[in-house]
């Protein structure tokens, strides 16, 4: 009998190693009935992309857990905006152009309810709940009075079908809603005029419009190659936060029923007053059962035979908080934020943990910010923005033609991270600064500001500080680095009137 095993176990050998070879991929107890789709990330989101855009706005609209999330990351990720700093070599164009810019993001908006930087809070929110917003460039003419004749609209996923896939006669391809060239470039959106939800109010609402892909911004966070559409954040918590929040209701009316204090009266006969009532007096409820009450320090006589009984509802008793505190740091982990930002749950954090939780969370926020918001939206407005400032004679660019990318030229700085410890933070930029580690304008840069402008300021409140004849503990010329006050040898001279040298020190 041996034998025949051994040969058995000879002959199948090759076959049981390449079903073993990878225990995930093995057909075994353990992995029956896990047989995940082999559908392409496009066939995938077009099928389920609507249910899951829906289920996610309904999350985010009622669940106070999703709400917070998507407000927390906004809220660190684009916060009062990422603002353009124009890189043009000209300082008086670069001047301009700042000054032009900010007054246009007042008139940015079309439904004129915000700035440009309340856009982009509005572009990073819809694109966590919908997975992706569509923002079209819209040109205006010189009589509507903007600044420049420029206004951005922004759209909600649902203008783009995911239903819409043709093959075009010109080669063209249609894939949920975008239209693609023979090699593979966005030619053009096909969006609906209306919003489809709304089409009690709209008769248009069915209709769809070509728009070329220039004037048509697609963001979104793209998590495979080819993706043609985005999927919401939220998919991977979505059953999560649905149940857990059913869970967290129903623990919440089983405590209103335990407060209640509820009891129930067995006796033998029915015919019988019912405690506290008085015969012929009873008090019965809709459906026609007695009802009977205990006031506060009440000694009643039961008849004989009755009994009482009192609720006693199951209590999950101190493992309820643990127990919604795991669950909700497996809702952070798949939002990609702290499960602090979560829940504003700061009981088991200190200093260390917080800020080694918040590290993790900025690096996933700054790829988001120049990987998406920057390279998707601010990149490709700034564009063209600048083409027309130029064409509406804003601008005063001549060398546009031969210096085009001067103009375009421009580095997007986002708002500066706060520290939980500041102090700790700002020493460490000095010495980093001092050790020539690290360039002085960099840090300047990492806290939002410009750092022409910083020492413009600083050389204008120097100068009337001195004519005022000043002296603040936070002047380098006049006070060391603990505030005193610096030995006349230890200052530096006085600048030089024009036309005048200093002489040296002996």
């Amino acid at each position: 009998m041996s034998y025949f095993r051994n040969l058995m176990r000879a002959a199948f050998s090759p076959l049981l190693g390449l079903s073993a070879g990878y225990e995930a991929a093995a057909q075994t107890r353990r992995t029956q009935g896990w047989n995940p789709s082999t559908d392409g990330v496009n066939a995938l989101i077009t099928g389920g992309g609507d249910a899951l855009r829906s289920r996610s706005r309904d999350m985010v609209r009622r669940n106070a857990w999703a709400s917070n999330a998507v407000e927390s990351f906004v809220a660190n990720c684009v916060g009062t905006g990422i603002k353009p700093q124009s890189k043009h070599p000209d300082p008086a164009v670069k001047k301009r152009l700042q000054e032009m810019w900010l007054r246009w993001t007042d008139e940015a908006d079309a439904a004129g309810l915000t700035d440009f930087y309340g856009l982009q809070a509005l572009v990073c929110r819809s694109t966590m709940e919908a997975g992706e917003c569509i923002v079209r460039v819209r040109s205006r003419r010189p009589e509507d009075g903007l600044v420049v004749p420029l206004q951005l609209q922004l759209l909600e996923a649902e203008h783009l079908p995911t239903s819409r896939n043709e093959n075009l006669s010109n080669g063209h391809v249609i894939r949920a809603g975008i239209e693609f060239d023979r090699i593979g470039r966005r030619a053009a959106y096909h969006l609906y005029r209306e919003h489809p939800g709304e089409r009690l109010m709209f008769a248009q609402a069915g209709e769809t419009t070509r728009v070329v892909s220039k004037s048509v911004l697609h963001v979104y966070k793209p998590l495979r190659p080819g993706q043609h559409r985005g999927q919401p954040w939220l998919t991977q918590v979505l059953v999560k936060l649905h149940e857990l929040d059913q869970y967290d209701d129903a623990e919440l009316v089983r405590k209103k029923l335990a407060a209640m204090f509820a009891a129930f009266i067995i006796e033998n006969n029915p015919d019988d007053p019912v405690i506290g009532n008085k015969p012929g007096e009873e008090q019965k409820d809709a459906s026609g059962a007695p009802l009977a009450g205990l006031e506060p320090g009440s000694m009643v006589k039961l008849l004989p035979g009755e009994d009482v009984k009192f609720s006693e509802p199951g209590d999950v008793g101190g493992m309820y908080s643990e127990f919604m505190r795991v669950q909700l740091r497996a809702i952070a982990a798949g939002l990609g934020i702290t499960y602090e930002q979560l829940t504003g749950d700061l009981e088991r954090v200190n200093y260390s943990s917080i800020r080694a939780g918040l590290l993790e969370f900025r690096r996933r926020c700054e790829q988001f910010q120049h990987q998406v918001m920057v390279y998707q939206f601010c990149r490709p407005v700034w564009r063209a923005w600048i083409e027309a400032s130029v064409l509406a004679g804003v601008i005063s660019a001549r060398d546009y033609r031969q210096n085009r990318e001067a103009y375009l030229d421009v580095e997007w700085r986002p708002p500066s991270w706060a520290w939980v410890d500041p102090l700790k933070d700002m020493n460490a930029e000095v010495v980093a600064v001092r050790a020539g580690f690290k360039p002085r304008s960099a840090v300047i840069n990492d806290m939002g500001y410009d750092e022409e402008d910083t020492d413009r300021q600083a050389a204008t409140d120097n100068a009337r500080a001195d004519a005022l004849g000043l002296t603040f503990d936070s002047d380098p010329r006049k006070t060391n680095s603990s505030g005193q006050r610096k030995a006349e040898s230890e200052e530096p001279p006085p600048p030089a009137e024009p036309g005048q040298e200093q002489n040296p020190k002996s």
